[in-house]
């Protein structure tokens, strides 16, 4: 039986979809909550990943996920002409966490690689082409981060928290943690990364609170609001 050709994409692109959403509180996964008429959390946070692809690229979204989101794999159908997806249950020998998934992931990604959140929407001016303009910066240190400026503590502490610092006209990462639990001297927090395919490996050291964070001098592109989607009132 002749397969048909699958073409080697452009980029990839990690959603993991597995997490419980304790937080949000809600029956039903939190990307699938409705921002408006036919738009959801996960239409919104993928309009980035759906401009890479009006761009001229061709994109692989590698979903991970979990039994329980099986509505949500159902929501993606719309999307099936727009990417080339790829569906990966999250592997539980890698543990439960955003660094299990990603490492799930990556064995099927090619190319540079975008970490894109369900529940993480970015607002404002550019901001659908944010993720582009975050892949076209990786030739510097071989990542990137789409950020954005940020002083409450309580929100540092929830967030992959960046100290965010200007060198020569470029916002640069200077230190980075997750979830930090002293968040002083942290200015912003990220809500996309992109990394080059030779330094991808080291992804899941982004949002695993031991490792050394890889995202220490990556280039920063501010945009003016990231909107996490975490709990209900969000």
């Amino acid at each position: 039986m002749h397969s048909p050709h699958v073409s080697v994409p452009d980029v990839s692109v990690i959603l993991p979809c597995a997490g419980f959403g304790t937080r949000f509180g809600a029956p039903y996964a939190k990307e699938l909550h409705c921002l408006a008429p036919e738009v959801t959390v996960l239409d919104r946070s993928l309009e980035s990943t759906v401009e890479l692809v009006k761009s001229g690229l061709d994109v692989r979204v590698v979903v991970v996920f979990g039994t329980h989101k099986l509505d949500t794999v159902s929501y993606l159908a719309r999307y099936a002409g727009t990417f080339q997806m790829v569906f990966v249950y999250q592997d539980e020998s890698y543990g439960p966490g955003l660094d299990g998934a990603i490492r799930s992931a990556l064995p099927m990604t090619h190319g540079p690689v975008a970490l894109v959140l369900p529940d993480i929407v970015v607002n404002g001016t550019g901001s659908a082409g944010s993720l582009r303009a975050a892949l076209e910066q990786i030739g510097v240190s071989g990542w990137s981060v789409v950020a954005a400026e940020e002083h409450d503590p309580l929100t540092l502490r929830q967030m992959g928290a960046l100290a965010v610092v200007e060198e020569g006209g470029v916002a640069r990462v200077g230190a980075a943690a997750d979830k930090p639990a002293d968040p002083s001297g942290f200015n912003a927090f990220w809500g996309m990364v992109a990394v080059a395919e030779e330094e991808a490996h080291r992804l899941p050291d982004v949002v695993s609170g031991g490792a050394d964070n890889p995202l220490v001098g990556a280039v920063a592109l501010m945009v003016e609001e990231i909107v996490n989607y975490n709990t209900v009132t969000g």
